[in-house]
């Protein structure tokens, strides 16, 4: 049986333009990307593409970058595009888990803040310190609804909670960092 290539051996790849990169990364951290958009979407076509075009991207953008773990390069880059398709698709309509977690959000740091979290460089610094801060079970939970979009179901089943543990312990994570926020300045 082969072994999953190891992260260096799979940028080596991209840096020598060798289209094995592609199919080693979706050996290796395919299903992870997929999970990933199939949390925004929810729909098996758009993931695909999705992964396809996250590798395009890697491949456009390997080198000159050299990313520290290519897991959680490759992981950011789905989630963008697929964010970029939920935004697109829900201009007609609105819905959907994704939808719900950035209504969550919203209640602490608004509508107009919301639509600039991604591109906002302060929101993102201020967010990260207020997650290192944080105690390792709330970042991970919080990351887990957040970045990747996991319903309160399956973050409950893998982290062995309940529903109603894994609620409050989100609720206590956008007070604090809605706290945060306003002490920082971020927003008024």
């Amino acid at each position: 049986m082969i072994g999953i290539m190891d992260d260096k051996k799979i940028i080596e790849l991209y840096f020598d333009r060798d289209e094995s990169a592609i199919s080693e990364s979706d050996i290796k951290y395919g299903a992870y990307c997929r999970k990933i958009a199939y949390n925004i979407l929810e729909d098996g076509d758009e993931c695909e593409e999705c992964v396809n075009d996250t590798y395009l991207r890697a491949w456009n953008t390997i080198p000159p970058t050299v990313p520290n773990l290519l897991g959680a390069f490759l992981g950011r880059i789905t989630r963008n595009i697929s964010l970029d398709r939920y935004n697109s698709k829900m201009a007609a309509k609105r819905g959907g888990r994704v939808f719900e977690s950035l209504e969550e959000l919203s209640e602490i740091i608004g509508d107009n803040e919301l639509e600039r979290l991604e591109e906002s460089k302060e929101i993102t610094e201020v967010i990260n310190r207020f997650l290192e801060g944080e105690k390792e079970l709330s970042r991970r939970i919080f990351v887990r609804k957040y970045f990747y979009g996991d319903s309160v179901l399956d973050i409950s089943k893998r982290f062995k909670l309940t529903e109603s543990n894994v609620k409050v312990t989100l609720h206590r994570a956008r007070a604090r960092l809605g706290i945060m926020l306003r002490r920082e300045g971020v927003f008024i």
